[in-house]
């Protein structure tokens, strides 16, 4: 299979150690690219560092919803300054979380929309982090597009399927890690067999998240293929297919992400 990670955090401290080795297990298991992606404006160096360090390694701008609180001079402006680079490919990830709130809801929801207006005006698609917060995302999501198209992602999704299909009937995608090879995750399950097969993406979120059988152990983008082994079989539809879908899906939602070394 030739898969790619559509969500990892290589600058990560879980990663210091050992992230040649982490990258070299990937290639080994048919990761040909991954995007790593940006929690905060103060690991933008970091970030950078990574992706420009190994091939085919793509980056995202964006304020986490836990760290909007942070950054009160956060603009739509400034993230577009910040998305010109050639290899920053997504907005994000941003949007809102009711289960920590870490940033009070006011504050998540100005920074969400701030990032929907950068994705606007770069045409780069809108990674989003939803969670416990399906209506609240819905109804910003529907009024922002009422104000200017843009092309939404759903990252890591948990939520239910009136959201995704929301999604994807505007023209988005909605990705899924490990947690759908949990046992008591039916219902990411159920939203995964309902997803359409061009809108799907794959991910590991990694560190975080490890599927089934690394559950409890650091997730790696290698542990990608646990992931689409089990979405093939959610979707009756063998690995390679699978594998075929969803690396099609990544480079036609990130238009800007390009192969520079497809071996």
């Amino acid at each position: 299979m030739r898969l790619i990670d559509s969500h990892v955090n290589l600058h990560h401290e879980a990663f210091a150690g050992d992230l040649d080795e982490v990258m070299a297990r990937a290639r080994a298991a048919g990761v040909i690219g991954m995007l790593t992606i940006s929690d905060k404006r103060a690991s933008t160096g970091a970030i950078l560092a990574r992706a420009a360090a190994y091939p085919n390694v793509w980056r995202s701008v964006g304020v986490h919803p836990h760290y909007v609180k942070d950054d009160p001079d956060l603009t739509a402006e400034a993230l577009v300054d910040l998305a010109q680079p050639a290899d920053v490919v997504g907005i994000g990830e941003c949007g809102l979380d009711h289960h920590y709130e870490y940033s009070p809801r006011d504050i998540q929801e100005q920074a969400f929309r701030m990032h929907i207006e950068a994705a606007r005006r770069t045409g780069l698609p809108l990674i989003i982090h939803t969670r416990e917060a399906d209506e609240a995302t819905l109804a910003i999501l529907k009024e922002e597009q009422g104000a200017g198209a843009f092309t939404p992602l759903l990252h890591c999704y948990t939520g239910g399927l009136k959201l995704a299909e929301a999604v994807v009937a505007m023209g988005g995608y909605v990705s899924f890690a490990g947690i759908v090879t949990f046992k008591a995750a039916e219902n990411v399950r159920e939203v995964a067999r309902a997803a359409p097969l061009d809108r799907l993406l794959v991910e590991t979120d990694c560190p975080y998240l490890a599927p089934v059988p690394h559950r409890g152990r650091r997730c790696e983008p290698a542990h990608v293929v646990d992931v689409a082994m089990k979405l093939a079989e959610l979707k009756g539809v063998g690995p390679e297919d699978l594998a075929d879908a969803t690396t099609a899906n990544f480079f036609r939602l990130f238009a800007r992400a390009s192969l520079t070394d497809p071996a």
